[in-house]
């Protein structure tokens, strides 16, 4: 994916992030290329009819034409999560619980709105705008008050009181005797005292108890069976998935075809696929396919892709098919897996507003719309040559190796075509139609079905896809900055070498993005001018490669009796090991996987912009292309869905 961020000339290397949505409602003001105009009805997925404010003339327009208006200045939508304090994030929250029971369709009338602000002794004027600020980026984010300059994690208390606060919170807060809050930054101040240090205040010890899981914050305050009854539906039934993109759930699981190589057609094995379903309508709303095993990356990229409109994507991979889902998700179950637990997921989530929902152990129905997916898609492909079966019973003397023929790339058209054409539009079991048609009826209702209206689309792609790359913090030094034992610089970085945190006096770190497939460069956010940019490695000799690939080839220096932080002797390893991996990539299976998993990094493609790596620059002469928003979109409605087969 990020190798295609550098060979793409359009790529921008300085980049700001906004995570604004184009909100697709019947009098919703949009940007359009003709002008601004005010929405007056969405007839289907694909097209509005609108005024045009300058002319006051009626037209229709593409959905995927239409932009967002800076109507709200004071909206934190550059902002990534880590440079939010602690206590502003908390005080978002808050106004997002005060705002919460008003954001259901048909819940703003005047009257819910001043009851509401008379239960919390505010003005209605404030509820409004928290409102609008919310709807702004439909995201807690919106919320975050508007003094900068703090950062989470660098706050406004010593490091000291930092460890104090977290001893007190494990010690204390977080045992079955269910102290209050308010004991506990009483314990706080009370051990502070004793040892000298400055009294943490209150609102930092309440904000520091906020952001442990509430699901947490129960079972280790012996609340574990009402955390359960709380957080896990019941077996067979699934009540929180009301409307489309209510709930999700994600998961993985290796695909039963072997494929083989691009270059020598020879089989490599099996690849993963990541894949999240909407609960209410069966929908599948994205998915990754790799064969790297299951990480932080890959839930990232899926649960991206998932956000972000499918247009572009159907057309990189040359599918006639209407997939019309895009959106975030309110909330996403997932398992107990290390990717879905990690730190930079859920801050990835949260800066979405996406509440995360692990799998209680031993509750395999949790994840039961998600497993049937799976099943029904692994099930498909049982007849594609090279396919593993479900078992080795299933397979019996099938040569799975010797017969299969079909590229990652292939395959992955296969899977798309099947789920675009062919699971979306048969009958479901459950629902007593096609998920497409259900999906339908969620957004335009019907059927007894209120309708819930067309989610809002991301009006930046590229924020979606930086938001769910993994998370780094580093200090800036005269050098530059060190990952992984790799220099990067760019002059940019300039400004901040040697800084201090203001509430610390230490060195001040600062906040990057890398993709693991492509470590040649970082994407850096500079905290003061609200931008990320682009810094490559230092050595600009070095090949660019992916995280598994560079950790392999310390792995062999260090094997070697070499020191494994001798940069250059670890990418001269890799040099090496590519072309030993050419030359043996018809007599191995595992190197001709090692050859494919490096190609396929190198041309992984970008969610926010699928078509980068089948764009060329034009010739001096030649005509401009058209616009791919210009383009004549998939046919077929939802409401033409006819099939009559079940799936489960």
């Amino acid at each position: 994916m990020a190798a295609n961020l550098n060979a793409d000339e359009e790529m921008k290397s300085v980049f700001a992030p906004s995570r604004r949505r184009i909100d697709v409602q019947s009098g919703a003001l949009v940007q359009h290329p003709d002008g601004v105009f005010r929405i007056d009805e969405v007839l289907d997925f694909d097209t509005v009819t609108a005024t045009s404010l300058e002319s006051g003339r009626i037209q229709m327009l593409r959905i995927g034409e239409l932009q967002s208006i800076e109507s709200v200045s004071d909206v934190m939508d550059d902002v990534d999560i880590d440079a939010i304090d602690a206590d502003d994030w908390r005080v978002a929250q808050s106004r997002y619980a005060a705002v919460k029971p008003l954001l259901e369709p048909g819940a703003q009338s005047r009257e819910s709105v001043e009851l509401r602000a008379k239960e919390l002794g505010i003005s209605p004027a404030t509820v409004y705008r928290w409102l609008q600020r919310y709807r702004s980026l439909d995201a807690v984010s919106g919320l975050v008050p508007f003094q900068r300059g703090w950062r989470s994690g660098n706050g406004r208390i010593s490091a000291a009181a930092e460890t104090l606060i977290k001893e007190v919170i494990e010690c204390f807060h977080l045992t079955p005797e269910r102290p209050t809050a308010q004991k506990t930054v009483r314990e706080v101040q009370r051990l502070a005292h004793e040892r000298g240090m400055v009294l943490p205040s209150g609102t930092a010890v309440r904000a520091r108890i906020e952001r442990i899981p509430e699901y947490e914050r129960m079972r280790r305050r012996g609340e574990k069976e009402k955390a359960k009854n709380k957080f896990s539906p019941t077996p067979g039934v699934s009540p929180d998935g009301k409307y489309p993109l209510s709930h999700v759930q994600i998961d993985h699981t290796p695909l039963d075809v072997m494929v083989v190589d691009d270059v020598h057609r020879l089989p490599i094995g099996r690849p993963w696929l990541t894949v999240a379903i909407d609960e209410f309508s069966r929908m599948t709303l994205g998915y990754y396919m790799s064969f790297d095993a299951p990480s932080m990356t890959s839930s990232g990229m899926c649960l991206a892709h998932a956000i972000l409109p499918k247009e572009q994507w159907l057309m990189l991979h040359g599918i006639e098919a209407q997939w019309p889902v895009w959106g975030r998700p309110k909330v996403v179950k997932s398992d107990n897996g290390s990717d879905f637990k990690s730190s930079s997921f859920k801050k990835s989530c949260a800066l979405h507003g996406i509440d995360l929902a692990v799998r209680p152990k031993g509750s395999p129905h949790y994840g039961g719309h998600i497993e049937r997916l799976q099943g029904t898609l692994l099930k498909e492909l049982h007849d594609l040559p090279g396919s593993t079966f479900s078992s080795v019973a299933h397979k019996g003397e099938y040569d799975s190796e010797g017969l299969a023929v079909m590229t990652k790339s292939e395959l992955e058209k296969q899977i798309l075509m099947l789920i675009c054409n062919e699971y979306h539009r048969r009958k479901h079991s459950a629902l007593g139609m096609p998920p497409l048609r259900k999906w339908e009826i969620g957004v335009f209702g019907g059927a007894g079905q209120p309708p819930r209206g067309m989610p809002a689309r991301p009006a930046d792609r590229m924020t979606v896809y930086l938001d769910f790359l993994p998370i780094f913090e580093r200090t800036i030094q005269a050098d530059g900055v060190s990952l992984d034992n790799i220099r990067y610089y760019a002059d940019v970085l300039r400004l901040w070498i040697g800084a201090k945190d203001p509430g610390t006096g230490e060195a001040r770190k600062h906040i990057f993005r890398r993709d693991p497939r492509d470590i040649s460069c970082l994407w850096f956010y500079d905290s003061e001018s609200k931008y990320y940019s682009k810094i490559p490695m230092a050595n600009q000799d070095a090949p660019a490669c992916s995280i598994w690939e560079y950790t392999k080839a310390k792995e062999e220096i260090k094997k070697a009796g070499f020191d494994p932080s001798d940069q250059k002797a670890v990418f001269q390893s890799i040099g090496k090991r590519r072309a030993m991996v050419q030359d043996s990539a018809q007599k191995t299976k595992q190197a001709r996987r090692e050859a494919q998993r490096r190609a396929d990094h190198a041309k992984a493609v970008n969610p926010a912009d699928p078509l980068a790596s089948q764009r060329r620059a034009p010739a001096k002469d030649a005509p401009p292309k058209p616009s791919l928003a210009k383009l004549t979109p998939p046919s077929g409605l939802a409401t033409s869905v006819s099939a009559t087969d079940d799936i489960a």
